[in-house]
């Protein structure tokens, strides 16, 4: 029987000090995830999408970062899914970096809007094939018979649409604007680096404060 309580690892690949790090929580991310694609992890850019129905109960799942400027952290999905009839009750939201190979982490929150069409229309059309067909296919988070069914419908699309499928009106972007972000150093005797950025709203100034680990 496994014995989790045993499972230990002592944190010692770098330290964060507040007087070192950007003023700009967005940059001083871009910075962190340009040193994890040098490192070559495995899928920097999956990150935990956490959101809260309308009774207040939490749910969370991976999804992947599709971009990131001064407005915010930007991802796509299917709108009718779990996470987007929850994102639609409530649009408080949070978002979670691990890059475990280099002891860090990266927690985000803020407040998610929709992206424009043309954004949406602009990421569409970049992906494969076969993924803008899912996005017609695929009834996200609904019940679904078998995965026959689902290979049925997907043929029904491609005889559909061919080659050029518009983007469906369900499927777009969703673009978090934060209001913290906390960098998240791991530091030898669990003595953790923590360095949190926070504003009033979605554009007032960020202030820059170490947090107990």
């Amino acid at each position: 029987m496994t014995t989790f309580a045993d499972f230990r690892k002592n944190y010692s690949r770098g330290v964060l000090d507040a007087a070192d790090v950007d003023p700009d929580p967005v940059r001083q991310f871009e910075t962190w995830f340009a040193q994890a694609l040098d490192a070559k992890l495995p899928e920097p850019n999956a990150m935990t999408l956490a959101t809260v129905d309308s009774n207040g109960r939490p749910s969370a799942r991976i999804v992947l970062i599709k971009g990131v400027d001064p407005r915010g952290f930007v991802f796509f999905t299917n709108y009718d899914s779990r996470k987007g009839r929850e994102l639609a009750a409530n649009p408080d939201a949070s978002l979670l970096f691990h890059w475990i190979e280099l002891e860090r982490q990266v927690r985000i929150e803020g407040r998610i809007e929709k992206t424009s069409a043309a954004e949406s229309d602009a990421y569409y059309v970049s992906r494969p094939l076969g993924s803008r067909i899912g996005a017609w296919a695929s009834n996200q988070s609904q019940s679904l018979a078998s995965c026959e069914a689902l290979e049925a419908r997907e043929r029904d699309f491609v005889a559909k649409y061919g080659e050029n499928p518009p983007r469906p009106p369900h499927w777009g972007g969703y673009r978090l604007i934060p209001d913290v972000i906390e960098f998240w150093q791991g530091r030898p005797s669990r003595l953790h680096d923590r360095i949190v950025y926070s504003r009033d709203g979605a554009s007032g100034p960020w202030r820059i404060e170490r947090l107990a680990p």
